[in-house]
């Protein structure tokens, strides 16, 4: 079963923890499937491109090609095309406990300043706890630190 991941930001900007959690995952080895809405797919991959003058993450997006070779995938579709280990879930997008469960693991990384955010991570988190997943919660602490929630 997979193990599913809520990742509440309160201090620091999407903008600011994507990128540091993806590259934990990339320098894990696995592949990632990165799923957010379609206005934001380009903004993320240009994100991944400039976020940082001495790191590279390797990542494109449909527009880009080589969709399979990719060891991180930037998209909105539920379609796993490069054979993705990791799924991380932002800027309001969903999936399902079918898809969920094809993957090791699922991020959902959600602003907790956003009323809209907040119910819909209640709402998978529940859907995901009735489904027998691993469910964990981690809250950005004062400092911009990850702690883990009981």
């Amino acid at each position: 079963m997979s193990r599913i991941d809520f990742y509440h930001l309160k201090k620091k900007s999407l903008e600011e923890v994507l990128p540091v959690l993806l590259q934990k995952a990339y320098t894990s080895g696995k592949r990632v499937m990165l799923k957010t809405n379609s206005e934001t797919v380009e903004t993320l991959n240009t994100l991944l491109w400039t976020y940082n003058d001495e790191s590279f993450l390797p990542h494109a997006s449909k527009k880009d090609g080589f969709t399979e070779e990719q060891p991180i995938f930037i998209t909105d579709d539920d379609i796993n095309l490069n054979s993705a280990d990791f799924l991380f879930l932002v800027n309001g997008s969903e999936c399902n406990c079918a898809l969920a469960s094809s993957f090791e693991r699922v991020f959902n990384i959600f602003d907790g300043n956003s009323s809209l955010a907040l119910e819909q991570a209640r709402r998978l988190w529940k859907s995901f706890k009735d489904s027998n997943f691993e469910v964990n919660y981690w809250q950005q602490n004062d400092s911009g630190k990850w702690e883990q929630k009981a």
